[in-house]
């Protein structure tokens, strides 16, 4: 087993990880900053200036946000300075009223917005906020790295906090902490042997995800993914079987989160849609395999635990689509409920890397949920595979023997190769 000393490590870097957002995470964390300013000015401001990171602005642009029937970063930006609470974190717009949204609105009409890209910022993950008020006093804040890594908070030239985290070099991905470096041997090993009361915790993904696929399957949003391959032509389609049940409730929980419902889901590494990815097709194939509940709670911590120590290498945003790193969780995941071992889920981990790299993320919206439907049918296909004894071998592209390496090879590409992609989607998208 495990010493208990990393395991204490693994269990806090999980619970750091893997935890509640309402709302998009990227203009959620844009109004954490904001709502961070507004507290050090002392008063809703008369001005605000944004600059973020081109991942930031990508991710912010085209999602609707909570509670406001709207999409995008203005109405995110007014309503953290007019009713967010920092202490909140991600669940910072948690307190949004239809008042407070009438009032946002005359606050964007008001042109007292500016957004605009961070020049050579620390990495890809930053935010820069200064509110001012009509004397011209001013507050700043700046989050970078991780969604709510305050690293300056100024009142006017007096700085209140400083981390050493705001020296760093341009271009610097925003990685998930590595305090404890992982392997997928150890991945396994803290999934299927710590003593279950120290990760039953993981059951709050199940509860709050689930909560965010029924709200969708019972309602209309986003793309309405889900509810379409449930009922009508989509059942006929699909059929009544367990591939239906997983794409249906993961791709609903991501058409409620991505369409604007105000519900908390439960992210991991900084992503409510890898979050959903990661807990929606382990549990909806538990429920169909009858699965015990220490089984489900050691399914889930395997799929959380191996998107988690894949981001550490990737970082939290890239050119790489993340339900290409949540769906890898959920094949580990699923190949260990069909009664895989620590070879199989391995199989199963190379067979998602031969076939989903690539994948590009073009920013947080309704379509994600097309891209989790893909993620995750490919999930249970490279599960089957690898049960069935088959994986893809060393011959074939870019996996290796060693799945260890496999993954290295996935992140590099996506962390290094695909930075001019970013780039050019990122032109697409402005220029529309």
């Amino acid at each position: 087993m495990i010493p208990k000393k990393l395991r204490d490590e693994i269990t806090s870097l999980v619970r750091r990880e893997v935890v509640p957002a309402v709302g998009c995470t990227e203009p959620v964390a844009v109004a954490l900053c904001v709502a961070r300013a507004t507290e050090e000015l002392g008063c809703l401001p008369a001005a605000i200036e944004v600059s973020l990171s081109a991942n930031v602005l990508k991710n912010a642009m085209g999602v609707g946000i909570p509670g406001t029937g709207m999409i995008g970063l203005p109405i995110a930006i007014a309503l953290g300075a007019i009713v967010g609470r920092s202490e909140k974190g991600l669940e910072v717009l948690e307190d949004v009223t239809p008042e407070a949204v009438s009032a946002g609105r005359r606050y964007i009409e008001e042109g007292r917005i500016r957004i605009g890209l961070a020049e050579n910022p620390p990495s890809v993950l930053h935010i820069e906020v200064r509110v001012s008020n009509e004397a011209g006093e001013f507050a700043e804040a700046v989050i970078s790295r991780t969604h709510t890594g305050f690293v300056v908070v100024k009142r006017g030239d007096e700085v209140v906090f400083e981390s050493d985290m705001c020296e760093g070099t341009p271009g610097e991905g925003a990685a998930v902490s590595a305090d404890c470096e992982l392997d997928m041997a150890t991945v396994v090993e803290y999934a299927l042997e710590t003593p279950l009361e120290e990760i039953d915790f993981i059951l709050d993904a199940r509860k709050l995800n689930m909560a965010a696929a029924e709200c969708a399957l019972n309602g209309d949003y986003g793309h309405s993914l889900g509810s379409s391959i449930r009922n009508g032509l989509g059942l006929k389609l699909f059929g009544d079987s367990p591939l239906e049940h997983i794409i249906s409730y993961t791709s609903a929980a991501c058409d409620a989160r991505m369409g604007g419902a105000r519900i908390a889901v439960m992210s991991n590494s900084g992503s409510g849609n890898q979050g959903i990815c990661a807990t929606m097709p382990v549990v909806s194939y538990a429920i169909d395999c009858g699965a015990s509940e220490e089984e489900t709670i050691r399914a889930l911590m395997m799929s959380h635990l191996t998107s988690i120590y894949i981001k550490q290498s990737l970082g939290r945003l890239s050119a790489l689509c993340g339900c290409v790193v949540a769906s890898t969780g959920a094949s580990a995941g699923l190949t260990y409920l069909l009664g895989g071992g620590y070879r199989e889920i391995c199989s199963a981990v190379k067979n998602m890397i031969a076939n989903l790299t690539g994948m590009i993320c073009d920013g947080a919206k309704p379509s994600c949920s097309l891209k989790i439907s893909s993620g995750v049918s490919t999930a249970l296909m490279s599960a089957m595979l690898a049960i069935n004894g088959k994986c893809v071998t060393e011959a074939e592209g870019i996996i290796s023997d060693d799945v260890d390496r496999s993954i290295h090879n996935l992140t590099s590409i996506g962390r290094e190769a695909m930075r001019e992609t970013d780039r050019l989607v990122l032109e697409i998208m402005t220029g529309k």
